[in-house]
């Protein structure tokens, strides 16, 4: 079997790594664009910001609930499989959103994409988990740096084609981007390096089957570990803001009289502030473990959302951007590591799949609720104030983790290799 470190050709986790961080590029670029969408369909259909607002909860809801089947896929069938359907489903919605002319088909359209979208992170992340015994984090964290890549780039390049072309153009040449690139990439993906004769990036031992040499807490265990459910919780309520925030930062940002570029380039912002963060955090988490890891992200959120309380002007718009884009990329780089660390590789697609499933409740009821609030009451200040609270509620959830029973275990077996004689 051969040894990964060998000089005489690149090892395919590299590709692997590689791969990951397009896909990511590739989804999330495309993704948070949506924002960019809302005036322009507001402006030539009359739909409120509630009703956009409940097609893109929608969507995120479907993206959640499909994450644990998925992440289930991965396990059993591969990440090629995986990502070949989400990607086809992902570039057709798109590009069926080009076409259309009442809010049902919105609705119908984004659910189709959000079927899709489901492969974002489950299919990548899974995969360079069990491509990566160590330096786990930090290839995460380089991998998602294509996330920060995509948010930076993407919505200055819809802007464009929305003020060159037309919305109906933008979704277009975004959805068609999105399903060639997807597609072909995951031709070239697999699932674990034993299926090519290698194993794992620091791995002690060679692979020679999945059920023997993948450790970890099944599935049927880890949902009842206290830490997991906590874990599951914490990540409801972030990405129940980072949803808001995505969504409504640049119909806020509008609303203050910034223009349309400008909005976009609060998007631009927060998508090149992550990218430090996640190269960052994912050798931070390597260095000093998930709780650690997870706890730093609050600084820069809760110093985000307590400024964004006194923004007026595009100037500080994106010193909040500054900020949220710190904790934006920690937080979300860190699931697939710290599932990895705290409960092993072995069911790591579906519970990985359970926590973005739970996500997709926060996220899909944020937004809409935010959306509605904001035609209630004319501005967003309450919702804005309610994110400080459930940032303080998560802070609270990740600073209450304890040591998994797979932590003990691991580090249990390490003491005895570490104090048996060479």
């Amino acid at each position: 079997m051969n040894n990964p470190l060998t000089p005489r050709r690149l090892y395919y986790g590299y590709v692997i790594a590689a791969l990951g961080f397009l896909i990511q590029a590739i989804f999330w670029g495309t993704y948070r664009s949506f924002g960019l969408f809302f005036n322009p369909l507001i402006s030539e259909f009359g739909w409120t910001r509630a009703e956009l607002a409940g097609a893109a909860s929608m969507g995120w809801l479907i993206v959640g609930l499909m994450n644990f089947p998925s992440g289930a896929t991965v396990d059993r069938f591969g990440p090629r499989r995986t990502l070949t359907v989400g990607g086809f489903c992902f570039g057709l919605g798109y590009l069926l959103m080009s076409g259309v002319d009442g809010l049902w088909q919105v609705f119908l359209f984004y659910a189709i994409m959000a079927v899709g979208m489901s492969a974002a992170d489950v299919v990548p992340l899974s995969t360079i988990a069990r491509w990566f015994a160590k330096k786990r984090g930090t290839v995460t964290g380089i991998a998602k740096v294509g996330t920060g890549i995509g948010m930076m780039l993407t919505p200055l390049f819809a802007s464009h084609l929305i003020g060159s072309y037309g919305w109906r153009t933008a979704y277009i040449v975004l959805g068609g981007i999105a399903l060639i690139a997807l597609v072909a990439m995951a031709q070239l993906l697999r699932r674990d390096p034993a299926a090519m004769g290698l194993k794992a990036y620091g791995a002690e031992e060679p692979l020679s089957g999945e059920k023997k040499t993948e450790g970890g807490t099944c599935l049927r265990k880890a949902l009842r570990v206290g830490q997991f459910r906590t874990l599951c919780v914490a990540y409801l309520l972030l990405t129940t803001i980072a949803e808001v925030v995505m969504i409504h930062t640049v119909p806020h940002a509008m609303d203050l009289g910034v223009s349309s570029a400008g909005a976009a380039g609060i998007l631009a912002i927060i998508g090149a502030t992550s990218i430090a963060a996640r190269a960052i955090i994912g050798v931070t988490v390597d260095k000093l473990g998930s709780k650690k890891a997870l706890l730093l992200c609050f600084v820069p959120l809760l110093s985000a959302l307590v400024w964004l309380q006194f923004v007026d002007s595009l100037w500080m718009l994106y010193v909040f951007a500054i900020l949220y884009g710190l904790s934006h990329g920690g937080f979300f780089t860190l699931i697939a590591p710290v599932v990895a660390q705290l409960f092993g590789t072995v069911s790591h697609g579906a519970l990985f799949g359970v926590i973005m499933a739970g996500n997709g409740i926060g996220g899909a009821i944020g937004p809409v609720l935010t959306g509605r609030a904001f035609d209630v009451f004319g501005s967003y200040r309450l919702p804005f104030l309610v994110l400080i609270g459930m940032a303080v509620a998560a802070l609270l959830l990740v600073s209450s983790l304890t040591k998994t029973p797979y932590q003990i275990e691991t580090e249990r077996q390490a003491a005895v290799a570490g104090a048996s004689p060479s």
